[in-house]
């Protein structure tokens, strides 16, 4: 089964482009469409109900551009506003969650970290996702103004080293083998984060699964390109300059307004 149509992912800003990468490496032929809503970065700090209307807003204009699957590039988003998404839409969804399970399946010292968002540390969703791991002691950490720096550009700065070694020290005091990254902006700051972690200490992002479970939906569901127009589109509306950096600048950004 052909389908030429764009792959769709949405994110509060430039983030996803972590998990667009994933996408792009494992699925080279697929067309690709990537909204950066940085205007209204961080979702995390959001209630509910402004979470689930930007992902309304976000999804309407993909589909509009004739998307045939939405990936929804942000924690806050998957686990705020995917059930409502899948409800309203008919179109498949893939989420992102933060990979607690594999972290907390091979964890020796039975504890393991969580950098997220406020938004994602305090979902419905996470907290069912974490009950199921009650040998694990979960050490949940709001990374506060880490997704800001990281929109501004600031990802070298000495105010995110001072910001993640406040974060990341009582995990590293509390004994985890295993940092569970919970925001997608958050693998752009791996570098950083092996300065300061101890080099047992194991740090896992979503992009590979979300790129497993993309694959896997093209085959069983709407089907694969052909490979004809693999250009990746790239919109912001804020700051397309970060974004065209973060992506080395190998691609073009448009500014739009949605």
């Amino acid at each position: 089964m052909t389908n030429d149509q764009p792959i769709g992912i949405f994110d509060s800003g430039i983030g996803g482009t972590s998990i667009w990468k994933a996408i792009h490496n494992l699925l080279p032929n697929e067309e690709t469409i990537y909204l950066a809503d940085s205007k209204n970065a961080p979702y995390g700090q959001k209630s509910k109900e402004e979470i689930i209307a930007l992902s309304i807003k976000n999804t309407d204009l993909l589909i509009e551009m004739g998307c045939k699957l939405i990936v929804v590039a942000c924690n806050t988003a998957t686990t705020n506003a995917i059930q409502e998404l899948r409800a309203k839409y008919t179109i498949p969804f893939i989420g992102i969650e933060p990979a607690i399970k594999p972290a907390a399946t091979h964890s020796k010292t039975q504890t393991i970290g969580i950098l997220a968002t406020k938004g994602t540390l305090n979902s419905a969703l996470f907290n069912k996702t974490t009950e199921i791991y009650h040998d694990t002691k979960i050490i949940e950490q709001v990374g506060h103004g880490l997704v800001q720096l990281i929109e501004n550009g600031d990802i070298n700065s000495p105010e995110m080293t001072e910001l993640l070694l406040s974060y990341l020290t009582p995990m590293i005091e509390a004994n985890i083998d295993y940092l569970v990254l919970g925001c997608s902006h958050y693998p752009y700051l791996i570098p950083q984060i092996k300065k300061i972690l101890p080099a047992h200490i194991q740090i896992i992002d979503s992009g590979e699964a979300v790129a497993k479970q993309t694959r896997k939906i093209l085959k069983n569901k709407v089907g694969f390109s052909s490979g004809k127009n693999n250009n990746p589109i790239f919109y912001s509306n804020s700051n397309p300059k970060v974004l065209a950096e973060i992506l080395d600048n190998n691609y073009t950004v448009e500014e739009r307004d949605f």
